[in-house]
């Protein structure tokens, strides 16, 4: 999802800023750690790949992914948004067909209805701060208020305690568990 250069999201801990091609390098690198991928769910990247993946994730209409940064290490670092990074956040919509193929009458009205949220603080000694709670109240207030998000959904490893109290914590409950992919998906109404 575009955004303007200038674009942030202010918080008191956490600066919420759009995923873009100075932040890939040091994404890239939070990527090569095994817990990081085995909790994120997520594939390892080439660089390159990467680089492909932050072009395409801020043009797609159906993501929005911002980078969070420390608040307090982005004012003593005199805005240095690589030096403050510690984390993302994400909102992922699905348009989902009807038994018919067509789009749902509510996704034509508002498709961004309903969002995946995700989030990550890969810098470990950033956790437990505060940081995430912050980022992904700021996430679903942007996504309520400027897109229309009226249900947030959330999977995570099972194994990702401390995740899935932190989205507990939020309001959300839990809706199902997979013991195909491990996960727990819960849910929050805005």
């Amino acid at each position: 999802m575009r955004h303007d250069d200038n674009f942030k999201i202010m918080g008191q801990k956490v600066v919420l800023v759009p995923y873009r091609k100075s932040h890939v390098p040091k994404y890239h690198e939070w990527m090569e750690d095994e817990e990081t991928l085995r909790l994120t769910g997520s594939d390892r990247l080439t660089l390159d790949e990467e680089f492909e993946m932050q072009q395409k994730w801020a043009e797609d209409n159906d993501k929005c992914t911002f980078i969070i940064l420390d608040g307090e290490l982005w004012k003593t670092s005199e805005g240095n948004e690589v030096t403050a990074m510690v984390g993302d956040t994400n909102l992922f919509f699905n348009i989902l067909p009807s038994s018919n193929g067509e789009e749902e009458e509510d996704a034509q009205q508002c498709p961004y209805s309903v969002a995946e949220i995700e989030i990550m603080i890969a810098e470990k000694s950033a956790r437990r701060k505060g940081l995430a709670t912050e980022a992904l109240t700021l996430m679903m207030t942007f996504g309520k208020e400027e897109l229309g998000v009226q249900k947030f959904i959330a999977k995570i490893k099972e194994d990702n305690e401390s995740s899935i109290a932190l989205f507990e914590k939020l309001g959300f409950r839990e809706v199902e568990r997979s013991k195909t992919f491990h996960e727990v998906t819960l849910e929050k109404h805005s």
